[in-house]
């Protein structure tokens, strides 16, 4: 039996484009080439029939070791909690308030790329700290 290697996240959302560019400020990923036969996205989207148009985006880990990250267009908005969320790994080998401060300061970078702080759940005897925020359409991930 063979093991899969690579995955994909998908996220449903309005407005797919502009969800994949907070994501890539987020993470470092880049925006793929257009497809063949066009120059830029624009022109690749003009080229669609209107109802298609702006459908889906994606973006990926220049590195290659991420997840894809795919955002299609759904007609309806957010309700409920997230049943799976991404974790933003900033303060990875860090412990104490060196490991608070690098998350407050990631927090205020993503805050002005357009996040929301949502809470901060502190460290307990299973879990170190992190911050909960939302994403420019509500999506809730964790900054750890």
């Amino acid at each position: 039996m063979s093991s899969i290697k690579q995955f994909q996240v998908t996220f449903d959302c309005a407005d797919p484009e502009r969800v994949a560019r907070f994501w890539c400020e987020v993470l470092g990923y880049v925006v793929p080439p257009p497809p063949q036969g066009h120059t830029t996205w624009d022109d690749f989207n003009h080229s669609l029939p209107p109802a298609e148009r702006n459908a889906w985006f994606a973006c990926s880990d220049p590195s290659g070791v991420g997840p894809r990250l795919f955002f299609q267009r759904v007609p309806e908005g957010k309700v409920v909690k997230n049943r799976v969320h991404l974790c933003v790994r900033a303060g990875t080998g860090l412990v104490g308030q060196e490991r608070l401060a690098t998350l407050e300061a990631e927090c205020a970078r993503l805050v002005a790329l357009g996040a929301v702080r949502v809470r901060l759940l502190p460290a307990d005897e299973d879990n170190e700290s992190c911050i909960v925020m939302q994403d420019i359409e509500g999506n809730e991930f964790c900054l750890d």
